[in-house]
């Protein structure tokens, strides 16, 4: 089974997924002009303003609590664990395929979630929502509804919270005894009890964890690169270096070896700010608000503060503490050496900490997610309710407290290329609607363009 996730994965981020990414990027970067730059502080104006909507505004949350939730499930453990796999497997150059991969994802989020905005639907119950399959359903031809169906059954999977809680399991059981099982236990009836509190639950939880945690990791981070100023310059010539090594873009082993860099890059980057697989548009779509692009405004600030603040932070104490990003340890436990090495015993114990927050808000930030996915699957019918979601998702955390790490990531990255294809192809279909409506916004908020 090891064999085989590892060779679907490797097959499905091949050159052609690749190729057909890079492209969907540079025709969305053409349609938006930009768009990251020209509008990161509009972005971060409508985040913090309070601003009341008008009655007929559909939604049933504010652009930060939207914001929160996305970032719950985005700021987690692929940014403390997924970047020590990137660098332990892809070298210190994959650091700058995840900053090429943040800036695309930039501007990949401000569309689909544009989008998901314009094109919301309404679940069994009739609550409004969003997301790739509503999308696909509303604003697609009825002969690729079958894409809709795709999204969501790969985003069953991918939703799930098998890497956090496996990594967790991992971390608890290696410094501090405790059994893989136990650990299981305790998130799943953890995650059971806040997931009854529904979508409002959710949101308030997510918004009163995922500032502080953020603020805090930064924070430590940031004295461990203070404590090896003297090193970061070489760190960062080692970056580049090694990623746009002009040996490593010609044939044979070193060829390949840049398409590892790059390849491993892109995916930890897409496994961290999720940038393309269509599952922020699902938080972001609950927004209540009149104007759609306004909330792809605000989306697209989750893979600067994801990706470029945090994983980027995540890098550089490793490799100030492992130039070579090389030890026998991968994964979270990289992670921890480098902090143990910087801040002795004090710097676990505060890694303990901070992976407990971002792990128990990246499992109820995905379990939105997911349960979106099971709803538009299920409808209700067989049986197959809330109650039913609640305890398969509380069950997916044991199994995966108990699974090999490297199965779980070939797993999540064959389920996160599977829900990219229909969202990405639902996205760029619709781009020059999305650009229709920026200038309109645009002509609105600022008296030009």
């Amino acid at each position: 089974m090891s064999e085989f996730l590892q060779n679907a994965a490797d097959f499905i981020w091949g050159l052609p997924l690749l190729i057909f990414i890079f492209i969907v990027n540079i025709i969305l970067i053409y349609h938006s002009k930009f768009i990251p730059l020209r509008g990161f502080f509009h972005g971060i104006k409508l985040l913090t303003e309070k601003k009341e909507e008008s009655a007929e505004a559909e939604g049933e949350i504010s652009h930060f609590e939207a914001f929160c939730n996305a970032i719950a499930a985005t700021v987690g453990l692929g940014n403390i664990s997924g970047v020590a796999v990137a660098i332990a497997t892809g070298g210190p150059g994959a650091l700058f395929w995840m900053w090429v991969a943040a800036f695309c994802g930039m501007n990949t989020k401000f569309f689909e979630c544009s989008v998901a905005q314009l094109y919301r639907g309404k679940d069994y119950r009739g609550e409004v929502q969003g997301g790739a399959m509503y999308v696909i359903e509303k604003a697609l031809s009825p002969k690729l509804k079958f894409l809709s169906y795709m999204f969501a059954i790969c985003g069953l999977v991918g939703t799930l919270s098998l890497f956090q809680i496996n990594q967790v399991a991992d971390y608890a059981e290696a410094y501090y005894g405790v059994s893989k099982l136990s650990s299981g236990l305790f998130f799943s009836a953890l995650t059971f009890l806040v997931l009854l509190g529904g979508l409002k639950g959710i949101s308030k939880f997510c918004s009163s964890v995922v500032p502080v945690m953020s603020i805090l990791y930064f924070v430590v981070a940031m004295v461990i690169v203070y404590l090896n100023m003297d090193k970061v310059p070489s760190v960062i010539v080692l970056v580049f270096s090694e990623a746009l090594n002009p040996q490593a873009a010609f044939g044979g082993i070193v060829g390949y070896s840049f398409m590892k860099i790059l390849t491993i890059g892109l995916k930890r980057a897409t496994f961290s700010n999720e940038a393309g697989i269509g599952t922020a548009p699902m938080a972001h779509s609950n927004s209540k608000t009149s104007e759609p692009i306004s909330e792809g405004y605000v989306a697209m600030l989750g893979p600067f503060l994801d990706t470029i603040i945090v994983c980027t932070l995540t890098a550089i104490v490793i490799l100030v503490s492992f130039p070579q990003g090389a030890t026998e340890h991968s994964g979270i436990k990289l992670t921890n050496e480098a902090f143990v090495m910087n801040l002795g015993q004090w710097g676990q114990h505060f890694l303990a900490i901070t992976i407990l927050l971002f792990a128990t808000s990246t499992m109820i930030g995905m379990a939105n997610y997911n349960q979106k996915c099971w709803d538009y699957l299920f409808k209700g019918r067989w049986g197959l309710g809330r109650k039913t979601f609640l305890g398969f998702y509380s069950l997916s955390i044991l199994v995966g407290a108990l699974i090999p790490m490297m199965n779980v990531i070939n797993l999540m990255d064959i389920a996160f290329a599977l829900m990219t294809i229909p969202n990405v192809v639902a996205t760029l279909y619709l781009a020059p609607k999305v650009k229709e409506e920026l200038f309109k916004y645009n002509q609105k908020r600022f008296k030009k363009l």
